[in-house]
């Protein structure tokens, strides 16, 4: 081992070997707490970090986002799935990912959304993008999705902007 530094939620270490002296990362995680993933259909199957890795490199795909920064957001949204207990549901994930990829690149959130939310017409696509103009996105410290979630029936998307004020202004008291 020639260099040991930590990294966002693991330790990078540098090592050579022994035999070539070719050099090498590699990265050491401490065993996470089982998650397992309720599908749409029922189906159960392990969270599984690669794979929620691999959906944000795809639909990042062409666009100026760097690995470094899918890394950190699939770092920040596997936090935030454990920390919701043993089981989660996969529109969960959804959602905490296309809010991940809308901080780091807007149009790759909608490519995503595109997929996940399988849109039918430009007219759902659309109001995709109208959530991601009206909403703000959350900040670093803010991954987490309260109440309504887009995927959630009781969704705000493709209402109107006057239905919407009225529902939020129920949490907040005007002076």
């Amino acid at each position: 081992m020639t260099d040991t530094r930590p990294a966002d939620d693991a330790v990078r270490r540098r090592r050579e070997c022994s035999a070539c002296g070719q050099r090498f990362t590699t990265y050491e995680r401490a065993e996470e707490p089982r998650v397992t993933v309720v599908k749409r259909d029922g189906r159960r199957e392990r969270f599984d970090r690669q794979k929620l890795l691999r959906g944000l490199a795809r639909a990042a795909g062409g666009r100026p986002v760097s690995d470094d920064q899918l890394e950190a957001a699939a770092a920040r949204i596997a936090a935030e799935v454990r920390r919701g207990g043993g089981e989660a549901h996969a529109e969960r994930i959804g959602d905490l990912a296309e809010r991940g990829l809308a901080r780091v690149d807007p149009v790759s959130a909608i490519q995503f959304a595109s997929v996940y939310r399988n849109l039918a017409d430009l007219d759902e696509l659309e109001a995709v993008v109208r959530r991601f103009k009206d909403d703000p996105l959350p900040g670093e410290d803010q991954l987490s999705i309260d109440g309504s979630v887009p995927s959630d029936p009781e969704s705000n998307i493709g209402r109107s902007r006057e239905i919407r004020r009225t529902r939020r202004r129920g949490h907040v008291r005007e002076p």
